[in-house]
């Protein structure tokens, strides 16, 4: 695995851990089954600055049966969707599929790459239809083989969220995407829970997993606000996934735990930031600090020394500026003998004394 890729090009922008964080708004069922409302979900996106817009393709069909019997209903009272059907709910989130069309021409126009999530494979064939530049596989559907053996074999792009999967099952799935020709991979750490708490989000899972599968590392971050995302960032996250909605005021079946756009903005600026600071390994002054050396403290002259008389701790200190020897080279000075006369408030340098 040594000989993995470790950088990702979706259209022409190249994702890696040396590249700027590649931010995804995720729409999913935020648009409230109007056409308009996701057209303009895109427009905000764009507005934002991300990189790239993503939506989720399947009906209520292609993922479960029109069933009201327990095993088809949500039965969770911290869930935002605790009595639906799962049909009722996928009815609801669902984008409908004559609608892509018009929402990949909106992200295009707009600057913005767009792609989806297909959920079995007569999805991946529409959106092959599509041209889609890459795919996202969800964090439910990881380990639907047949699923990822259709997606690998597209050639393209595959961004892989890992929720809930044990290493050895993700380790199985991204072995398949691989046989299957998947070249380019790129893992989001995910916690699939709606929403989720920043203290199951185990960020320290990003840098095991770069190591472990040699790929790009994201994060697909389902908690409120932006704090987790950023901070995934200095852990080597170089893709950042987060539910987008107009206002959450307006409701929605993602609405809870999505990004509005001011906030959206905020994690760009904080993401951009974040990555820039990350620099690299650096000791002593960097290029804005030299002019703060002054403040440090040096060897001075706190009171007048004649020629020849030996330096003491009372007529010799290590006080600010710092123009003067370093304060390592003080307990060698002591005891020399000054080698010309020097001013009490006169910086002690190699001039004055021999070290």
């Amino acid at each position: 695995m040594n000989n993995r890729n470790t950088s990702v090009k979706i259209n022409k922008r190249l994702i890696g851990i040396d590249q700027p964080p590649f931010i995804i708004a995720e729409m999913s069922g935020n648009h409230n089954q109007s056409l308009d409302r996701a057209l303009a979900i895109v427009d905000a996106a764009a507005e934002c600055g991300c990189d790239a817009l993503k939506i989720q393709t399947y009906t209520a069909d292609t993922l479960t049966i029109d069933s009201r019997r327990k095993d088809f209903l949500v039965k969770d009272k911290n869930s935002l969707w605790d009595g639906y059907s799962l049909y009722e709910l996928y009815q609801k989130a669902y984008t409908p599929w004559e609608w892509h069309k018009d929402i990949f021409k909106r992200c295009r126009q707009a600057g913005l790459i767009c792609f989806s999530t297909p959920f079995d494979e007569t999805a991946v064939d529409f959106l092959e239809e599509l041209k889609v530049p890459a795919y996202k596989i969800a964090s439910f559907e990881n380990a639907h083989i047949p699923l990822l053996k259709k997606v690998a074999k597209t050639g393209k792009p595959i961004i892989l969220s890992t929720g809930m999967i044990p290493y050895d099952d993700l380790k199985y799935s991204v072995r398949v995407l691989r046989e299957n020709g998947a070249k380019d991979i790129i893992l989001l750490k995910c916690t699939s829970s709606y929403p989720s708490i920043p203290k199951e989000a185990h960020l320290m899972t990003i840098p095991d997993m770069r190591k472990k599968f040699k790929c790009v590392i994201g994060l697909s971050d389902h908690t409120s606000g932006t704090g987790v995302a950023i901070a995934s960032i200095a852990l080597g996250a170089r893709v950042i996934e987060k539910h987008f909605t107009l206002a959450r005021s307006d409701g929605g079946v993602d609405a809870a735990f999505s990004l509005e756009p001011l906030e959206m903005k905020e994690l760009i600026v904080s993401a951009q930031k974040a990555f820039c600071a990350l620099g690299q390994i650096q000791y002593g002054p960097t290029r804005h600090e030299k002019s703060s050396l002054r403040f440090r403290r040096s060897i001075y002259a706190v009171q007048d020394i004649q020629a020849g008389e030996q330096f003491t701790k009372e007529n010799i200190s290590i006080i600010r500026p710092g123009y003067g020897l370093e304060p390592k080279h003080f307990y060698a000075i002591l005891g020399c003998k000054a080698l010309v006369h020097i001013k009490r408030g006169t910086a002690i340098t190699t001039k004055q004394v021999h070290l």
